[in-house]
């Protein structure tokens, strides 16, 4: 039953759930030999040397997987990752390609450890093959390869890796399976098994889990791939350790680790306790479904440590769900760029001192056996994005980390366009068009995003050629641009998402499944005043006079200027077809913006819209602009009349409200607009900018501020009526100070949902 017990619950060691296990504490058979000797001194230039090439190592590891597999899926999508781990299952290294799948690969090789050991036990020579999410995968296609390095019998490291196979099964070409009702209608499921043994591949298993795929030959080449880059990694470890001695390079690994943390606690130690919370929601959990789902994060910091929670999140429900190990995977992204950064990939330090805490049953942290084959364009996206939001909050009353943090970005929920046929060649395929990992990086707190800046979960992702896809696949490009306004407003504006259009090329019909969220309700929100970037969304036109402009010598450069019907596409529609007369276009949103979009310099909104990035309705209506309609030129004196007099409207619409000062002395900023003051009373909080009292610490200061409830199209010009797509209404919240009328921060809220209480600090009488 122990076995059982785990596959149900998720990381499970010893019957008894524990979602993470410190290495001490791992429970693994005598029959097994650790080697974790090192050395106590290294000379620092050996160190960097060693470093380095185990840096070297991992990245050369990831990119042997990329030239050997012919997948689109790791060619181009890069969905990949490698990993380097100690005896005991420490991160070393993790890849800079899809990060969140090697956030899952330190729980996995430990739950390997525990009940792998013994029987059939851990060899030189072995690998174990696993891709079951209730073990440590975000979803079936994440199929892992996790290799045991041993020196002098005993085992002295793991080389990992973990790649998006192209279809391992499901009732859907491609395994993405939007319409499953559980587990049981999506790809094979498959603990860790032992695949490699001895150095030789287990016919056996590999059969097996071939033979769930409608595409073994391609499935059976990334798994070579896979091969080959723990092979590679595998020998030139060996060689540094034949080099500098097994010690020595343990010494190295135990050494990033440990500068890794010392780094990580240094700012810890710079930055105030408190908790710090994030809500967001996805619709559509299945076909006709109109309603919401919210996804809540909270981050608690106390002393040298963080705990991240997801209590208050939709119980899992449809097929958008995640596994505990999609949640860790996605919240250690966000940890890493925002905190980590500078290491490197390195974060095994760091998670020395953070708990995640998950409330299983939930969207994101799934009981078996829930679908989860969509997890990381749904459920794992909107559990990562957020998790820019705390975590940026946490730091910001830092002043030296403040160029760290950085919006929600583009792709927060990914608008899947999943397609099937049979092309031109007679073959069948089933995929999913990768154009929007193109994404888009929020706004900075020192600066604007970047448009179609790739998705930061994945650093060296980029969009495919459109002749890359054309050649895969029976479609023609009509076009691929950026949107304007699609990035969030603010006094940093968030970068631009974009909209590919297509139609059918050399078949006669392709069939879709569309899989998508962030239509109704924006996903890539603002922060501390930010506005949110625009939605995602489906553009279709059937019995269209494509034709017959390619016969005229056209090409359309957007969905309006072909005829036809419009035909409109559900967010969870499955198997309707497209033919050569139809057009089809799919866009992503942006990144959020940050702070409040009045305060955005003039020269900065005239460069936004001679480079296209906003609208002239844009200007004017989110950021205050006078524009000369003829010329594009912004008025900068009229400009600053009308701020200042939008702002006198913000508090005339409040007129029974009336400021209230104290006379305290600020303690801390913790926005752009919100300070900690404190006076012979206490803390409270206070407007930045005129002093405004906005309640005491320990209070949500939203209760104290003005509250303007809009509906959320005029958050961005580009969101449509949520109405489309669901029931519940969707509100643009704005706080504003109720002494100058700046806007202090903003909101997304659905339904009834109060105020969030995003920053409770614990500053109390005797902090300083």
């Amino acid at each position: 039953m122990k076995v059982l017990d785990a596959l149900a619950n998720g990381v499970v060691f010893d019957g008894v759930a524990k979602p993470y296990v410190p290495p001490a504490q791992l429970n693994v058979s005598p029959k097994l030999k650790l080697q974790s000797a090192h050395d106590e001194e290294i000379d620092p230039v050996t160190y960097e040397v060693i470093r380095h090439s185990l840096w070297s190592i991992n990245e050369e590891h990831g990119s042997t997987i990329m030239r050997i597999s012919g997948s689109p899926v790791a060619i181009y999508a890069i969905d990949l990752n490698p990993s380097i781990l100690t005896e005991d299952a420490e991160f070393v290294y993790f890849g800079p390609y899809m990060q969140y799948m090697s956030g899952v690969t330190d729980t996995q090789v430990k739950w390997i450890l525990e009940n792998r050991s013994d029987n059939p036990g851990i060899a030189d020579g072995d690998m174990f093959l696993a891709n079951d999410p209730w073990v440590g995968a975000a979803h079936q296609m994440d199929v892992m390869l996790i290799c045991p390095v041993f020196v002098e019998g005993e085992l002295f490291c793991w080389v990992t890796n973990c790649l998006h196979q192209y279809d391992v099964g499901g009732i859907t070409p491609s395994s993405f399976c939007p319409s499953a009702r559980d587990a049981y209608d999506e790809g094979i499921l498959i603990p860790p098994v032992k695949i490699v043994e001895g150095g030789e591949i287990r016919k056996d298993i590999e059969a097996m889990y071939l033979r769930a795929s409608r595409k073994p030959d391609v499935v059976a080449l990334d798994f070579r791939a896979q091969l080959a880059g723990n092979t590679t990694a595998k020998a030139r470890v060996l060689k540094l350790v034949e080099r500098y001695g097994a010690r020595t390079v343990k010494s190295v690994m135990k050494r990033v680790i440990a500068n890794g943390e010392k780094a990580f606690l240094s700012k810890m130690d710079k930055i105030p306790d408190g908790t710090w919370t994030e809500r967001a929601y996805v619709e559509c959990a299945h076909e006709g479904d109109r309603k919401h789902y919210p996804v809540r994060i909270t981050l608690h910091k106390e002393g040298r440590h963080l705990t991240f929670e997801n209590e208050g999140t939709a119980p899992q429900i449809g097929a958008m769900n995640c596994t505990y190990s999609g949640w860790r995977g996605s919240i250690m992204v966000v940890l890493n760029q925002i905190m980590c950064w500078e290491q490197y990939f390195a974060i095994g330090g760091a998670l020395r001192h953070v708990t995640f805490n998950p409330t299983m049953g939930t969207m994101n942290c799934a009981d078996f056996p829930a679908s989860v084959s969509t997890a990381p364009i749904q459920a794992m996206e909107m559990s990562l994005y957020p998790v820019y939001n705390v975590l940026s909050k946490m730091i910001y009353p830092v002043p030296e980390l403040r160029g760290d943090i950085v919006c929600m970005s583009g792709t927060s929920q990914w608008p899947g366009t999943l397609f099937q046929g049979t092309d031109l060649r007679g073959e069948k395929f089933g995929y999913g068009l990768i154009d929007p990992i193109g994404g888009a990086i929020g706004a900075f707190a020192v600066g604007d995003g970047v448009s179609t800046g790739g998705q930061s979960r994945t650093p060296i992702s980029k969009l495919p050629n459109v002749e890359h896809t054309e050649q895969q696949f029976p479609i023609l490009y009509l076009y691929r641009k950026e949107l304007p306004d699609s990035g969030g407003a603010g006094r940093f504006r968030g970068g631009q998402g974009a909209e590919s259009c297509f139609t059918v090329h050399n078949t006669d019909r392709i069939m879709h499944d569309s899989i998508c969220s962030g239509a109704a309700i924006p996903s890539s929100l603002g922060l501390m005043g930010g506005h949110p970037a625009g939605p995602n969304g489906y553009r279709y036109r059937v019995e269209t006079n494509v034709r017959q402009l390619f016969a005229e010598g056209r090409i359309p450069r957007d969905v309006a200027e072909v005829t036809g019907t419009e035909r409109p596409i559900g967010l969870r529609e499955h198997g309707f077809p497209q033919t050569g007369n139809d057009v089809y276009a799919v866009s992503w949103c942006g990144g959020g913006g940050f702070g409040d979009p009045l305060d955005r310099d003039v020269e900065r909104v005239q460069s936004d819209l001679d480079g296209a990035f906003i609208s002239i309705e844009g200007a004017e209506r989110i950021y205050g602009a006078v524009v000369d309609p003829a010329s594009g030129q912004v008025d900068a004196a009229a400009t600053e009349a009308r701020r200042t007099e939008l702002k006198a409207r913000r508090l005339d619409a409040f007129p029974d409200r009336k400021p209230v000062r104290r006379d305290g002395s600020p303690v801390m900023e913790i926005s752009p607009y919100l300070a900690v003051h404190r006076d012979a009373d206490g803390s409270y909080h206070a407007c930045a900018g005129c002093g405004t009292a906005l309640g005491p610490v320990g209070e949500n200061w939203k209760l104290h501020a003005l509250a303007e409830d809009r509906p959320v199209q005029d958050s961005n010009p580009l969101i449509g009526d949520p109405h489309r797509y669901i029931d519940a209404a969707v509100t643009f919240r704005r706080f504003l100070c109720p002494g100058c009328g700046a806007q202090l921060d903003a909101e997304i809220a659905v339904g009834e949902d109060p105020p969030l209480h995003d920053i409770d600090l614990a500053i109390r009488e005797a902090a300083e």
